[in-house]
């Protein structure tokens, strides 16, 4: 009865989920430490507004642009593997049949399943490339759609999140007070951010949560800090 009851639940959107992160992370992270340096510096929320877009503008660009080139890369990659694999069995099809064999070994198979297996594999040799890219080298064929996907979903992310600690200059006209909403909304978006992460990606969620907050406040600390100095 418990068998049938059982039910498992596998997290399938990892890409997704490491996109949104990198997007998100830095959108938080990166505005809110230019927001607080400027803050430390001019007494204008309007040039601070004016160089937070242009850089929300230029780091989701930036950044958009890096996951599209990083799944071009991840699918060229493989077809460029594949192909060996294809032509390997054609050129020698000895040496990939023990190298079929290595793999089964190392999960404990008698010789003589092993080569029943290979004999098996060798009259479909689609399978047999497929095979070797899976447990051999250990590639799983990438979505034709990942690099334009990747590349909007860090990309909105950045700019989701860049949005966060820059609305407080859109609606207070002292820098000084701007910062302080600034400070308070984007820590608790860091922290919701971490939460929601380390229940996704399975990590202790509190743990994740509190590490985030430390990252960006640090970081916008020492932003506001130099700024300071320097003016």
């Amino acid at each position: 009865m418990n068998e049938l009851l059982h039910e498992e639940k596998h997290f399938r959107d990892s890409e997704l989920i490491r996109d949104i992160v990198i997007g998100m992370s830095d959108g938080l992270t990166v505005p809110f430490a230019l927001a607080a340096g400027l803050s430390g510096a001019v007494d204008s929320t309007a040039i601070i507004l004016t160089a937070g877009v242009a850089e929300i503008a230029a780091g989701s660009i930036a950044m958009g642009l890096g996951g599209y080139l990083a799944g071009k890369t991840d699918a060229e990659h493989y077809e460029t593997e594949r192909k060996r694999e294809e032509r390997e069995i054609i050129e020698v099809p000895e040496r990939e049949e023990e190298e079929v064999a290595e793999v089964f070994r190392g999960y404990g198979l008698e010789e003589e399943q092993i080569q029943s297996i290979t004999a098996t594999m060798k009259k479909s040799p689609k399978q047999w490339v497929d095979f070797m890219m899976k447990f051999e080298l250990g590639l799983e064929e990438p979505d034709p759609k990942r690099a334009r996907k990747s590349a909007l979903t860090i990309a909105i992310s950045y700019i989701v999140g860049g949005i966060i600690p820059l609305a407080p200059y859109m609606i207070i006209s002292n820098p000084a007070s701007a910062l302080q909403l600034s400070v308070i909304l984007t820590l608790i978006a860091l922290l919701i951010f971490g939460y929601i992460k380390g229940r996704f990606t399975g990590n202790a969620p509190w743990k994740n949560a509190i590490q985030t907050v430390i990252v960006g406040g640090l970081a916008a600390a020492v932003a506001f800090g130099l700024a300071r100095w320097f003016s």
